[in-house]
């Protein structure tokens, strides 16, 4: 995964266009938008996150507004506007989970972390945030963990060590 700064101006490998080209050919001359999705999955599969210097490119690319793409990338929570950790605690932040400890468990990863929501943790490794509904509600408080996406249920806070501790371990053996 290449590292790009907020400001840093953004050239996307012909290998990432050549992507790009054969998902837009799907679609019928005109309606070459329908293709932002996925074109901003790839983007941020590069980069890490999608940067307004990456959207603008993207934007260029399709021969549409920048913000015909921010307001898509800004919609839909999949898409990270921001630099993220290697690991993304995403918790579910809505009402069923937080009657059951959800905003106890996202305070207890902001101290065990130390970095509030949306930030990176220094060693680069985990960044967390209140994401709406896992659609879990009867398990709350419930998180999973990017990349993988990996669902857990139940959480205690001391199982939330437990997790965090294990990533770390993870990647010490990586």
């Amino acid at each position: 995964m290449l590292k790009v700064e907020e400001t840093q101006p953004v050239e996307f490998s012909s290998a990432l266009l050549a992507k790009f080209d054969e998902i837009v050919k799907r679609y019928p001359e005109g309606k070459q938008k329908s293709a932002l999705l996925p074109l901003l999955h790839l983007v941020q599969a590069e980069y890490g996150w999608t940067s307004v210097p990456a959207m603008d490119k993207v934007a260029e690319f399709l021969k549409i507004q920048p913000i015909e793409v921010y307001e898509v990338a800004s919609f839909y929570t999949m898409y990270f506007l921001q630099p993220k950790g290697k690991y993304v605690l995403e918790v579910c932040r809505t009402g069923p989970c937080c009657l059951v400890g959800a905003e106890k468990i996202m305070n207890h990863i902001e101290q065990k972390l130390g970095v509030k929501e949306g930030e990176v943790t220094a060693d680069g490794l985990f960044s967390w945030r209140g994401v709406e509904c896992l659609a879990a509600c009867g398990f709350g408080p419930v998180l999973q963990i990017g990349p993988e996406y990996t669902f857990y249920e139940n959480l205690t806070e001391q199982s939330v060590d437990q997790l965090i501790d294990d990533l770390k371990n993870k990647d010490l053996r990586q």
